[in-house]
């Protein structure tokens, strides 16, 4: 009976190593399953900085302005939309900087194609782009659209934090009633306090730039 429950014990210990989910040798409680972390990552910012195709054209820089692609995997469960927003904490005004948001994004999509940010036909379906920091400049290339860094000359690399909420509700502004055309500190609010546990996970990506 002995070298039946060694030979078991032993089957156990190896299913686990596997990350198999098996009845324990004494207890009987089951072995813990960690779920794969909700991700969020870019092959356009994958040495962890901006090239000059993503700064922004205009305030003194002179990039191409396209948003970067983004992908992201394991969405959270019971997840209905997906929300991003992009914020340098380091701009010298106070308050930091927003330079992209995007609401509504549906469960199903994996990602965001390079220039999503500057075409809303771009966009999967449903989508929108809400407003940022360059709202009514006409610098971004229009409102709701994406705003490449640009910070002063002179400054230490400032952290560009791309932010992606997985939320239980279809809709952000509906769920909130605020206005699709809030702020992005509003919706930001909304984001990480007001829809409580409606908000299933976040996952994020930081990159840098400095002027050169």
């Amino acid at each position: 009976m002995n070298a039946i429950k060694s030979s078991y014990c032993g089957s156990v210990a190896l299913a686990a190593a596997l990350g198999l989910s098996v009845a324990a040798c004494g207890g009987g409680s089951a072995v813990a399953q960690t779920p794969p972390a909700f991700a969020l990552s870019s092959a356009d910012l994958a040495g962890g900085t901006f090239s000059n195709q993503f700064v922004l054209n205009g305030l003194g820089c002179s990039g191409s302005n396209v948003s970067p692609e983004l992908r992201w995997s394991n969405v959270p469960a019971g997840t209905k939309s997906l929300a991003l927003q992009v914020y340098d904490p380091d701009a010298p005004t106070g308050s930091g900087l927003w330079h992209w948001t995007v609401y509504d994004i549906p469960a199903t999509a994996s990602g965001l194609a390079q220039g999503a940010g500057n075409d809303a036909s771009k966009l999967p379906a449903g989508a929108f782009g809400g407003s940022n920091d360059f709202q009514d400049t006409g610098v971004n290339g229009g409102n709701g659209k994406y705003g490449g860094p640009c910070p002063p000359q002179g400054d230490q690399s400032h952290h560009y934090v791309f932010t992606l909420y997985a939320l239980a509700v279809d809709r952000v502004n509906v769920a909130a009633s605020i206005p699709a055309t809030g702020t992005p500190a509003l919706f930001g609010f909304v984001l990480r306090k007001g829809l409580g546990p409606a908000l299933l996970g976040t996952a994020t990506l930081t990159a840098t730039y400095a002027k050169p």
